[in-house]
């Protein structure tokens, strides 16, 4: 089955109409399954855009980055802060945190140029920790609590507050996302990054600017987790610091690995297994977290170079 959807994503007619079949489904889903099946999807599609942003990081540009959690939480924290205790306007309040984004992006992407491997991973893995226990201990953020009572978005008059309209917006975000992952991997940006993966020394010696390659990777990547953290802030209408742990980034990686870094629709399927996967295997209870586990150990000794790998000429 997956052979035939390879073949059906090399054919820009069979990839336009598998789109549009993705598309119809997602969009009559909430009207025939249950609440809690919205829930479930609406998370598995925050995911798929916290996965397209890190597989900017580290597919495309092959920089490990074990604190991505902490961009989700920029992202949510401020709008969190400018909506709930300054009053500002929701869609006028996410500038700033795109901005505080780029700014986290420049500041971990920045020391981190001349590092390479588990240098790399220690010190990402540090930044998100530090952002994580800023968040605890600043009485702006609410501390260990977090902020509740986040207002919901409204547009046009459309007051965005149901289970079914979050839904929607993380679908269109989803799209979006996998939309921009496109068009920047097709991109003359896209291609720098490929070569600064395999070689760093060898593109910078065809004229590519590695440090600002870099910086792009980072600062992009992180617009995009803090976009999902914007939408998961006013969705759940309360954020704390543990919604952003280690456990996180190391979850949105495993995503990013288990679906084949660098493959858009791999990384999508990867998503949405580590999403879904736990919740399908509820029935077995407390050894259901066990068996995914054991599962996932199957699919990366089988498959190696994840589920959709990237082609090698």
């Amino acid at each position: 089955m997956l052979q035939r959807l390879y073949v059906a994503f090399e054919s820009p007619g069979r990839r336009r109409a598998l789109h549009l079949t993705i598309l119809a489904i997602l969009i009559v889903t909430p009207w025939i399954s249950s609440q809690y099946t919205t829930v479930i999807l609406t998370n598995a599609l925050l995911y798929v855009v916290l996965c397209l942003g890190l597989n900017i990081v580290v597919g495309y540009a092959g920089l490990l980055d074990l604190g991505y959690a902490a961009f989700f939480a920029v992202g949510a924290y401020t709008v969190g802060i400018l909506t709930q205790q300054f009053g500002v306007n929701f869609w006028a309040a996410i500038p700033f945190a795109l901005m505080a984004a780029a700014l986290a992006g420049v500041i971990i992407g920045g020391p981190t140029l001349r590092l390479r491997s588990d240098y790399l991973a220690i010190v990402t893995l540090g930044f998100g920790e530090i952002v994580r226990f800023t968040a605890r201990n600043l009485e702006i953020t609410g501390g260990a609590s977090g902020l509740s009572h986040i207002p919901e978005p409204s547009l046009f008059g459309w007051h965005i507050d149901s289970s079914i309209d979050f839904y929607y917006v993380f679908v269109v975000l989803a799209v979006l996302a996998y939309l921009a992952s496109q068009r920047l991997f097709d991109s003359r940006l896209g291609r720098a990054w490929l070569y600064v993966r395999h070689d760093e020394d060898a593109a910078e010696a065809m004229g590519i600017n590695r440090v600002a390659t870099k910086l792009a990777a980072y600062v992009i990547g992180a617009i995009f987790g803090a976009i999902g953290g914007i939408f998961f802030s006013v969705n759940l209408g309360a954020i704390s610091p543990e919604s952003f742990s280690f456990q996180q980034s190391v979850l949105i990686l495993l995503a990013v690995v288990l679906g084949g870094m660098g493959k858009i629709p791999g990384v999508i399927l990867g998503a949405f297994i580590v999403v879904l996967g736990p919740e399908l295997l509820r029935d077995f209870g407390t050894l259901r977290l066990l068996i995914f586990a054991v599962l996932l150990l199957l699919i990366m000794l089988f498959r190696p170079s994840g589920i959709w790998p990237e082609k090698r000429s």
